[in-house]
């Protein structure tokens, strides 16, 4: 029989293009992803890879084998699924993961909802990038992944997975209380274009381009001076007065910093959408919808819950 996990090396190799890129989404060395696609190789009896340039390209067998492969994976999810469900839901563990703000306003909500609920019940909660969510859940290494959409994370058209909306949120601007803007019952961003801002490492997550596209739709270009790696620092630089920023209405700081959250107005008030994120076939799975519906009962009032699809 063979192994699904070399059949997901294999699509990570092609979506990636190299064997290095795939093995480290997997978390695995480059030899060990190499020696488990040679396996396959040898099993089917057909070349999976052929060198091209500095990467490595699929050969028609291969391409034929991804595209059985995704149904493959979605029915072996609906059997599991189904075997769960004669499990009458059992004790998990359910595995949920997601970045940092959906973790501490969503997963770890809807994680201690579930075990209050069912105290048997084995809940397992990772915080990572929406990348690596996606990995984790292709691999079979998580459930549920709460991710925010990117073109390649994943794309659209990538048939291993099932995504429904979950949430939109809107932005917020931040401010040391006492600043001109911290009484108003809502601005333009534009207001803030003489300010100081802060913003999250660029390398950390999307959020500092994030502000930039935003505030370049506002016309202007924020003037960066302050960078954090989370949000309880941004909210301490805010607070005593070093800038001002921007940050979603799932993202929090400690109670006890004098910072002022001030709705933005206008035409085009930046929001994102956040997803959940499953294996295709997977969604039947009692523990897996148990999960999902605990998600979406967690959704906040001060963001807009989004119809299942």
């Amino acid at each position: 029989m063979i192994d699904l996990r070399r059949l997901h090396m294999l699509r990570l190799v092609h979506q990636y293009g190299t064997v290095t890129s795939a093995a480290e989404a997997m978390h695995l060395t480059p030899s060990a992803v190499s020696h488990h696609l040679r396996e396959l190789a040898r099993e089917l009896k057909v070349p999976l890879l052929e060198p091209q340039g500095r990467k490595v390209k699929l050969t028609p067998a291969a391409h034929l084998l991804i595209e059985h492969a995704d149904g493959l994976l979605a029915k072996w999810e609906e059997t599991l699924a189904d075997l769960e469900s004669h499990r009458a839901g059992g004790a998990g563990p359910l595995r949920m993961c997601g970045f940092t703000t959906a973790v501490g306003g969503l997963v770890a909500p809807a994680a201690g909802a579930l075990i209050r609920d069912d105290p048997d019940l084995k809940v397992e909660v990772r915080e990572c990038d929406t990348d690596v969510a996606v990995g984790l859940l292709a691999a079979g290494d998580t459930d549920i992944a709460v991710i925010e959409p990117t073109p390649d994370a994943p794309p659209s058209d990538d048939l291993r997975f099932d995504r429904e909306p979950l949430l939109e949120e809107v932005y917020d601007l931040i401010v040391p209380a006492g600043h001109p803007l911290a009484g108003r019952t809502g601005v333009r961003l534009e207001h803030a274009e003489d300010e100081t801002w802060i913003s999250v490492e660029p390398e950390v997550c999307a959020h500092h381009q994030q502000v930039l596209a935003y505030c370049g739709a506002a016309g202007f270009t924020p003037r960066f001076a302050h960078h954090a790696t989370n949000w309880s620092v941004i909210w301490a630089l805010v607070a005593h007065g070093l800038g001002v920023s921007l940050v979603p209405r799932l993202a929090g700081g400690p109670a006890d910093q004098p910072v002022v959250r001030v709705p933005l107005t206008g035409d085009a008030v930046p929001q994102r959408r956040l997803l959940t994120c499953v294996r295709r076939g997977s969604r039947g799975n009692p523990l897996i919808d148990r999960g999902l519906r605990a998600l979406r009962d967690a959704v906040p009032a001060r963001c807009a819950r989004m119809p299942a699809a």
